[in-house]
């Protein structure tokens, strides 16, 4: 699948050699989303479809499990019917999308053993049982992705285990480790073998969420008293030794950080501490915009327009814990509705679009 999406690739980098400001707005606004949507296959008219055709949407991510249906109907039934979704979905694309998954191992992996594919341990076990282990894994993880079109893993999570009995975190398994170097080196291994298998890696969740005692999917976590630098480590040394592809943030809040906003629409923490401080000039995604922490607490333009404000270049719409087969449309209508008012300025979507295509450009090596 490198191979296809190398090819794939090549027109568009060719047409799409010149600045940024000669593309159009809303082809620059589609690539800043990503979104999920219902459904095993897919057809001209499906909604998902008309998002990436019409409105230039720049990535997808595909779920097993339905939240709200409570079902195991999504979009994840079979190797063969995955490998066919996606390709249908990138035979739309006139820019190639960004095809996400959670496939982190133990219990966050969508591609399980029923569908047929192979399963992998959670970074807890994998790192404490050694390198050797978390190259295999990582190797898998990739190998799997990659054999039916995914190009990039939402993984690995590099929260330091601060607190074992974080909900989201500590809990289940999801941390490499207590140590931050540990977890720094455990993470770097994964990531080399998900770039051996041709697959791009996310780091999550900035700045830390491995001390939270609460679960931000329910609404707003605070680490204010929790938290601590160490939290960093892992950010800095992968960033320092050039494997940080992506990087997610946390809807957490911090007042030390920030004493008005989560990390995710925070200025203060996404450009002046990820991106001045520990210099990452790579794309930065929002976790899911649709999580408690962010959907309660912030109307959806707001919170839009603080995301972007703040440095992400990618918002997600999971999609999935709420439902509205229009997100995308209505999420670009936001976006397009600040630049046209003047409150967000095209030359803050020209930057982030030209991060997403450098990203995607990286692909095609």
């Amino acid at each position: 699948m490198r191979n296809f999406f190398a090819v794939l690739l090549l027109p568009f980098l060719i047409l799409l050699s010149g600045p940024a400001h000669a593309a159009d707005l809303d082809a620059m606004i589609g690539q800043m989303l990503m979104a999920g949507f219902r459904g095993f296959a897919v057809d001209e008219d499906s909604a998902i479809v008309r998002d990436i055709r019409d409105r230039g949407l720049g990535g997808v991510i595909l779920f097993d499990h339905d939240m709200l249906l409570g079902s195991g109907r999504r979009n994840i039934r079979s190797a063969e019917q995955v490998e066919k979704l996606i390709r249908d979905l990138q035979a739309q694309a006139r820019i190639p999308l960004l095809v996400a998954v959670d496939q982190e191992g133990g219990k966050v992996q969508r591609l399980k053993r029923k569908y047929g594919f192979h399963e992998t341990p959670a970074a807890a076990d994998m790192c404490a049982d050694g390198e050797f282990n978390v190259r295999t894994a990582g190797y898998m993880i990739g190998s799997n992705l990659s054999s039916v079109g995914f190009n990039l893993d939402f993984a690995p999570v590099v929260d330091v285990n601060v607190n074992p009995d974080s909900p989201a975190i500590g809990r289940l398994g999801r941390s490499f480790s207590s140590d931050p170097m540990r977890t720094a080196h455990c993470a770097g291994v994964f990531v080399d073998e998900l770039h051996r298998a041709g697959v791009l890696s996310c780091l999550k969740h900035f700045p830390g969420h491995g001390s939270a005692g609460t679960d931000s999917h329910a609404g707003l976590t605070d680490v204010t008293e929790t938290w601590s630098e160490a939290e960093l480590t892992p950010y800095r040394e992968l960033i320092g030794s050039g494997r940080a592809d992506m990087i997610m943030t946390a809807h957490i809040f911090n007042a030390k950080l920030d004493p008005n906003y989560p990390a995710t629409l925070s200025k203060k923490v996404v450009t002046g501490l990820l991106r001045e401080k520990l210099g990452f000039d790579g794309v930065v995604i929002t976790d899911d915009m649709d999580m408690g922490a962010i959907a309660d607490e912030y109307g959806r333009k707001e919170a839009v327009r603080l995301a972007i404000e703040a440095g992400a270049d990618i918002l997600l719409f999971g999609n999935n814990l709420s439902y509205d087969r229009r997100i995308a449309e209505k999420a670009h209508a936001i976006i397009r509705e600040l630049v046209d008012d003047g409150i967000i300025p095209r030359s803050r979507i020209e930057t982030s679009y030209n991060r997403i295509l450098r990203l995607k450009q990286s692909l095609k090596q």
